[in-house]
């Protein structure tokens, strides 16, 4: 059944919402048990678990679940009743099963390669065999997730992991703070691993509650659609690469890296991460679902509309990002990060941050698009690029650690992958669009930002960083440290970024408006 694009443009808008509405809670809920978790816990164990179970949990989950999420995406909406339909439905049973042999490899082999620094620790086996059988619950509510996303019903996955993000923060904090109040500080590993063990019981539960827990049924032409398939075979041999390029710092860390470290660049990953999950990868998904209704209807100048105005507002804003973020940083830091993590490699990986967000906004995007619109041929292609983008990413980290930078080489060097593949994609973009039959809008020209908004920019760069010299600014943080933002000549140059960054924010919105509105207006008359 063919969604109108205007309903579809809806119920994406809604979907999305209620995705940012989740992260931003999540996200929000995680800065501030984080901050009450590294005063109980030790930068090892906060590392460790961090860092690597963290890379323990997604490698299972990944591996398991990303290609049938995919493919299922990709597929048309069938009936309830329909055979079709059956079929998705039978294809999401998939993750759960191949999740328990993955899970016991993962683990057997974390805990072969552990350094001994990492064995140390107390109950370390225990807590990783609790992850791996967080992340096999976890499995099990596939079915009915790729069923609510499938339907456009975001508000159960709202609640659901809404729910159990809630657990997992109480169970974590809970077991931590009954520890060090015993005095022992022995379960800390452990207490993370019950708290995402409550994740993905939550997770279940609520899932199961909204949709029941079905089985797969047996259709007359067997229990999947061969087709939707091999596609899910593809991307689960993809995403092996994607894993790779997306969790390389946490196996990059865990070689090159103390462990104790390792906890100072997870805090600041944490925050820098934050305007990524909570509107990035929200809006990734929204686009992969927007995006494959569009082309399974074959509205294809919408979807150029929608693209071309999408990557036109995240350049603009992405400019103002990094010259008001590279300029205040510095002004915020106190109050962000724990005195004692200030004098670790945390505000250079911040720093470096300023400049790594604007890249994955414009990546998350443009891959959200190819994913919806390649070929089987076009996704086997992407894959022998992006094993090529995996040895750019792993060489420049090296080199640059080699070269002295410390932790920071991992934002510079997953900035140069990400570049390297926004490249690619907007190639991909540019062939797709022309290849199909009529006239297809789509310019790479359209994307750049006005000369007025530019030039605005350009200025505002150069007041701010005339500011922060004429008031000494880096001399108040230098004496006064956290409390340096409530001094006048800092707030003084808080207001001059204020002023300048609204100033830029009107020139692009009244330059933009008529092309920016223009796109959107054609999209929902398609």
């Amino acid at each position: 059944m063919k969604q109108p694009p205007q309903s579809l443009l809806n119920s994406s808008a809604k979907s999305l919402s209620f995705l940012v509405a989740l992260q931003l809670f999540s996200r929000l809920g995680t800065s501030v048990l984080n901050q009450a978790l590294v005063r109980l816990a030790s930068p090892s164990a906060f590392g460790t678990a961090a860092i690597q179970f963290e890379l323990v949990l997604s490698t299972i989950l990944f591996l398991s679940r990303e290609g049938v999420r995919n493919a299922i995406l990709r597929s048309k909406v069938a009936t309830t009743q329909d055979e079709e339909r059956v079929k998705q439905l039978n294809l999401t049973f998939l993750p759960a099963l191949l999740g328990v042999p993955l899970a016991v490899v993962t683990t057997l082999v974390y805990l072969k390669c552990a350094s001994d620094e990492v064995t140390r620790q107390p109950y370390l086996t225990v807590a990783v065999a609790i992850y791996a059988c967080a992340a096999v619950v976890e499995l099990w509510s596939e079915p009915m997730h790729n069923r609510a996303m499938l339907e456009l019903k975001t508000n159960v996955r709202v609640k659901a992991e809404g729910l159990g993000i809630t657990a997992k923060s109480f169970v974590t904090f809970l077991v931590l703070f009954v520890d060090s109040r015993r005095g022992n500080d022995t379960l800390a590993l452990v207490a993370f691993a019950l708290g995402q063990l409550a994740y993905a019981v939550v997770v279940f539960g609520s899932y199961a509650r909204a949709f029941g827990v079905k089985k797969p049924k047996a259709t007359q032409s067997g229990y999947f659609d061969s087709t939707l398939l091999n596609l899910s075979v593809t991307m689960t041999f993809q995403s092996v690469i994607k894993h790779v390029l997306t969790e390389g710092d946490k196996l990059l860390l865990t070689f090159y890296s103390p462990l104790q470290d390792q906890g100072g660049y997870a805090i600041a990953a944490n925050y820098g991460s934050l305007l990524a999950r909570i509107v990035f990868q929200p809006l990734e998904e929204t686009l992969r679902v927007f995006f494959s209704r569009l082309f399974t209807s074959r509205d294809y100048q919408q979807a150029a509309d929608a693209l071309t105005a999408l990557l036109s507002v995240q350049i603009a804003v992405s400019v103002l990002f990094v010259i008001f973020g590279s300029a205040y940083l510095s002004v915020f830091l106190p109050l962000l990060l724990p005195e004692r993590y200030l004098a670790t490699s945390a505000p250079s990986v911040l720093g470096a941050w300023v400049y790594y967000i604007p890249v994955l906004a414009l990546n998350g995007g443009l891959e959200a698009f190819l994913s919806s619109a390649a070929s089987t041929k076009d996704l086997n292609r992407q894959s022998r690029w992006m094993f090529a983008f995996s040895i750019i990413y792993v060489s420049a980290a090296v080199m640059l650690y080699r070269l002295g930078f410390g932790d920071v080489s991992l934002i510079y060097a997953n900035t140069i992958n990400l570049a390297a593949r926004i490249l690619y994609c907007l190639s991909f973009s540019s062939r797709f669009f022309t290849a199909k039959e009529g006239s297809v809008a789509f310019g790479l020209w359209q994307l750049v930002p006005p000369i007025p908004f530019l030039l605005a920019s350009a200025a505002a760069f150069l007041l701010v960083r005339i500011s922060a010299s004429q008031l000494d600014v880096q001399a108040t943080l230098k004496n006064t440290g956290k409390y340096a933002v409530f001094q006048k000549n800092v707030l003084a140059h808080v207001g001059v970024g204020g002023l300048a960054g609204v100033s830029c924010l009107i020139i692009w919105l009244y330059v933009s408006r008529r092309r920016v509105a223009a796109l959107v207006r054609r999209s929902k008359k398609e």
